[in-house]
């Protein structure tokens, strides 16, 4: 079972690592994603990215896992208001069909649930 669960911490960290890193790779549509009251969305796209990047790399070491767990937690809950937007204005995505912007936000609990799994870290979660 632990060996499953060093796996899982490993595909959510890559997950989040490439997560961060597309945000470099397709910047402009990340830029669209940004509410209009937000300020500064370029700098909130290279921000966000690289936090994505760097709490997927703090849960690949077993030392940081917690850290980088609780991080994924709160950068999930920071980018959420751009989650919304998009569901809020499907006009502005094309290629995605409304539904599935609505649909996307309660899946954005996945990694959430999924991280936190691993914020009592390795040591704690084995004698429970």
């Amino acid at each position: 079972m632990q060996s499953l669960k060093t796996f899982s911490r490993y595909l959510l960290g890559a997950l989040f690592i490439g997560a961060g890193l597309n945000h470099f790779w397709h910047t402009d549509f990340y830029v669209a994603m940004m509410p209009p009251y937000l300020p500064w969305p370029l700098a909130l796209v290279y921000a966000s990215g690289i936090a994505e990047a760097g709490v997927g790399a703090l849960l690949l070491r077993e030392r940081w896992q917690v850290a980088g767990a609780w991080g994924i937690i709160a950068v999930s809950v920071a980018v959420f208001p751009a989650n919304v937007h998009m569901a809020l204005h499907p006009e502005l995505f094309p290629q995605f069909s409304a539904a599935g912007l609505w649909l996307r936000l309660p899946m954005q609990l996945v990694p959430v649930v999924w991280a936190w799994c691993y914020t009592r870290g390795a040591d704690r979660s084995r004698t429970t």
